[in-house]
């Protein structure tokens, strides 16, 4: 089984007050719930096992996906505490994919991305974009195809990480430490395993599309608009 783990827990705080009354998940991107497009994209690929963990505005989440015909398993986070809980929480073992629920790849990425993942031996990989108007934070070190650094605000190569991660036993057995709270526990987890000498790629992507705020949500639905 090829198995990955689809985060739809958060509660979109930077989407309120939309967020309040249907989940980011269940948001549009091209006039289509994000989620329901991420989790065709993913049953497209290798990926026959796919474990959704919902949180907030939950059953609205599920009730888009359950009549989807692949074999989609629930779980809930009881509250918002973060990434690498909600991993925890989907009771996976690795190797996995991890993905946020709020992201459109291009299409083929998320397939080649694990096949080149699972090829490699790693420990772990990262999927990074040259794309212009990332955050900040996003910004990711790399060097010679290896993620030096997972968050790197000074770096100047191009490259930010995209939501889209494998996970094998060395960056999945961190996530039962004591990490910083959200939101970056994930990037944490990886970061410590890299500095224990764990092998985690940065495998290049194309561009991505996801809501991050209301202006995002115009954007990718009125093309027309920017």
């Amino acid at each position: 089984m090829t198995r990955a783990v689809v985060l739809a827990a958060g509660e979109g705080t930077r989407l309120r007050p939309l967020t309040q009354r249907w989940p980011k998940a269940a948001l549009p991107i091209d006039g289509r719930p994000v989620v329901v497009t991420l989790l065709h994209e993913l049953a497209s690929g290798p990926f026959d096992e796919l474990t959704v963990v919902t949180g907030h505005l939950a059953e609205r989440v599920e009730a888009l996906l359950e009549p989807l015909p692949y074999s989609i398993r629930f779980v809930r986070q009881p509250e918002p505490i973060g990434s690498a809980d909600a991993v925890r929480r989907a009771g996976v073992d690795p190797p996995y994919l991890v993905t946020a629920a709020d992201t459109v790849y291009a299409s083929g990425d998320p397939g080649r991305f694990w096949t080149t993942f699972s090829s490699s031996g790693a420990a772990g990989a990262i999927s990074i974009r040259r794309q212009l108007g990332r955050p900040r934070y996003t910004r990711i070190g790399v060097s010679d195809g290896r993620v030096v650094r997972v968050q790197d605000p000074t770096d100047e190569s191009g490259y930010t990480a995209a939501p889209l991660m494998a996970v094998e036993a060395p960056v999945a057995q961190r996530l039962d430490e004591e990490l910083a709270g959200p939101p970056f526990e994930l990037a944490e987890a990886f970061q410590r395993a890299i500095d224990s000498g764990a092998d985690v790629l940065g495998i290049e992507i194309g561009r991505t599309r996801d809501l991050t705020d209301p202006l995002d949500l115009v954007e990718e639905n009125f093309p027309y608009l920017r």
